[in-house]
């Protein structure tokens, strides 16, 4: 039934329109994770909008996996995703950095720190990127399309200093930790405007929350059920998968769609 579910929704044509949906998008978010498919690990890569989730499986997790799921090397939009080295490969898309991956660290700082001065200059970045992304929230809420301009000044200049007061003092890079720390700090600095990008353009996301959702059921399978036996397999999993996450994202119920699948009349999403 997978195999024949997979083949039905492939031929359908459903696989092109889920490819060409993200590249007409203003915003795509890319996460990766592993899985394992014939007792190896592999990577299941998802680019995913609001109305759009591509799945796809391959046995890299580097440039030829992103490049075997097509879409960031021809994206020209937004593109949201950690910071993780090989999404930069492709350099023709606008980043928007996950703010909460970096706030995630920021915490581990001070909970690793082994001075306290590192771990309350910590807390002072912590500080400012939450009150800009509580300015960020009221924003949104009142209705309006920016953060007002005194308050996006005054924020992100204090974040920028909070970092920059950072730097310096885990330069000199004594422990492994502290090799990790200043690492971030510099991060931070050099990619700042890719980090708060969100701040100057409310419709875009302060975190990869969307990109995650995508995976998370993926692993949820795997702890309960355990690796897929084939790469074929893996790859019929995958195109099902996206087929799913895409229904659902148009108001489509799970079972309506399997029905459609399973009766050689797959659901597809409008093209436009």
């Amino acid at each position: 039934m997978t195999k024949r579910m997979a083949a039905e929704i492939t031929e359908s044509g459903f696989c092109d329109l889920v490819k060409a949906g993200p590249l007409r998008a203003p915003v795509v978010h890319f996460d990766e994770t592993g899985m394992r498919v014939a007792a190896r690990l592999h990577w299941v890569h998802s680019a995913s909008t609001d109305r759009f989730s591509l799945i796809t499986v391959h046995e890299r997790r580097g440039v030829k996996g992103i490049e075997h799921a097509g879409i960031l090397p021809r994206y020209l939009g937004v593109a949201v995703h950690d910071a993780w080295a090989p999404y930069d490969t492709y350099g023709q898309a606008t980043r928007a950095l996950c703010a909460a991956h970096a706030l995630r660290e920021l915490v581990a700082v001070t909970e690793t720190a082994a001075d306290e001065q590192t771990a309350a200059m910590t807390e002072r970045v912590i500080e400012a990127l939450r009150e800009l992304k509580a300015a960020a929230e009221e924003a949104r809420d009142a209705g309006r399309d920016a953060i007002d301009a005194q308050a996006k000044t005054t924020g992100l200049d204090g974040l920028r200093a909070a970092i920059l007061a950072e730097v310096a003092p885990t330069a000199e890079r004594s422990t492994k930790r502290q090799t990790t720390h200043h690492a971030l700090f510099r991060r931070l600095r050099d990619r700042f405007d890719d980090y708060t990008r969100w701040v100057r353009h409310l419709y875009l996301p302060f975190d990869n929350n969307a990109a995650e959702r995508e995976i998370r059921m993926i692993k949820v399978r795997q702890k309960v059920s355990g690796f897929l036996r084939t790469q074929h397999g893996a790859r019929q999993f995958a195109t099902i998968r996206s087929y799913l996450a895409t229904a659902v994202k148009h108001d489509i119920r799970f079972i309506d769609a399997l029905v459609h699948a399973a009766e050689g009349n797959p659901w597809l999403p409008s093209a436009a």
